[in-house]
């Protein structure tokens, strides 16, 4: 059994009834001149239909219209196929929608729950409606493509296009078609690209990039970007400076330390009281140094958080560079060795900020907008 997409050519658009006079020998006869000279025999059909192409996307993707954005929150929402329409050819419906829904779970998770203010919400329709229309600007392209007549090489002026060039066209929407093509500008839980360069391989707005690491406590291999859940936490990664972290001159231990001790420290703000430490914040350190040159005992207390009913201590919180086997960390995402950076990533796997490991500041500024003080 086969499944089969016939493109069936272009329809008067004044023509209302075009698509239902088609019929199933119709079809076939299609398929058959396009695999000329190859044959096609078609013994059973279980079941047919034919879908009319419309790329399409919604003026708006909630309730609020731009006039009133601002003035209220949205209350109604819609994702996937509801808010954009396209062709099947790049598999790109369920691939958006699942991006859509992501984008829109967490923000409503954390609204919902009293940890982020309402105006969370109108990020949803910011973001995803220009992700949608990068999606319809692609599959016109696509489309024309896999429309276009096969190119003769005898006869080059007889039009049409090569497999080259289909190729090439495919090949330059790769990065959209795997999911990596997604780069969200600066806006309330984005920011600006000032210290990117601390971390070029994690770019602002784009999906985290994962990278192999050594697991300190167990020198298990591990990506560090696969220990992450869709839990709806932060994830503050903490790549360390060139000093000793087991020294009160390393960045990283004055960062740890502040995250633990300070009032401003957005762990100790947003985080219940009651809750894990890492309930809202899931805070990674990533060392420089092998795994055998470093002590656990030795490392900030900040980062083995006692966590659960019995308080027991959590050891996956620290990594160290994979220096034996490689690649390195730090070589592969850029990180700067003298300065070290912290990388925050939002609930969806996208990276929010880079900051240098001091910038407690604007550490505390950024999300003094996106987030609710704790009870």
């Amino acid at each position: 059994m086969v499944r089969l997409y016939v493109d069936l050519g272009d329809l008067d658009p004044n023509d209302s009834g075009a698509r239902s006079r088609f019929t199933s020998d119709m079809i076939i006869e299609a398929a058959q001149r396009i695999f000329h000279p190859y044959s096609l025999e078609v013994k059973d059909i279980a079941w047919w239909s034919v879908y009319e192409v419309g790329q399409r996307i919604a003026d708006r993707f909630d309730d609020v219209a731009e006039a009133e954005r601002g003035t209220r929150s949205p209350h109604v929402f819609i994702a996937g196929d509801a808010c954009h329409t396209h062709s099947a050819k790049a598999g790109q419906g369920m691939n958006v929608s699942m991006q859509d829904g992501f984008n829109l779970g967490w923000k409503l998770a954390a609204v919902l729950q009293g940890r982020s203010p309402s105006t969370l919400l109108d990020t949803y329709a910011q973001e995803r409606q220009a992700i949608a229309q990068e999606l319809i600007d692609f599959d016109l392209t696509w489309s024309e493509a896999m429309a276009a007549k096969p190119a003769d090489p005898n006869d080059p002026e007889a039009g049409g296009m090569s497999a080259a060039e289909r190729q090439e066209i495919f090949t330059a929407g790769g990065r959209f078609t795997a999911g990596f093509a997604t780069d969200y500008p600066p806006n309330l839980i984005t920011g600006d690209d000032a210290h990117e360069h601390l971390a070029t391989g994690f770019p602002i707005g784009e999906r985290l990039h994962s990278a192999p690491t050594i697991r300190l406590a167990d020198a298990k291999p591990l990506e560090i970007g696969h220990q992450a859940q869709a839990d709806g936490r932060w994830r503050l990664y903490a790549f360390a400076d060139d000093a000793d972290p087991a020294s009160t001159d390393s960045a990283i231990r004055r960062l740890c330390d502040f995250l633990a001790e300070s009032p401003e420290s957005p762990v100790r703000r947003y985080t219940p009281a009651g809750a894990d430490p890492d309930a809202v914040f899931d805070v990674r350190a990533i060392f420089q140094q092998g795994h055998r040159e470093l002590s656990v005992d030795a490392m900030p207390q900040f980062l083995l958080p006692r966590k659960g009913r019995f308080g027991l201590i959590d050891y996956e919180k620290m990594f160290c560079a994979d220096l034996r086997t490689g690649p390195d960390i730090f070589d592969v995402r850029g990180i700067d060795r003298s300065a070290g950076a912290l990388v925050i990533v939002r609930p969806d796997q996208y990276v929010a900020q880079v900051l240098p490991l001091d910038a407690h500041a604007e550490l505390v500024d950024f999300f003094s907008g996106i987030m609710v003080p704790s009870a």
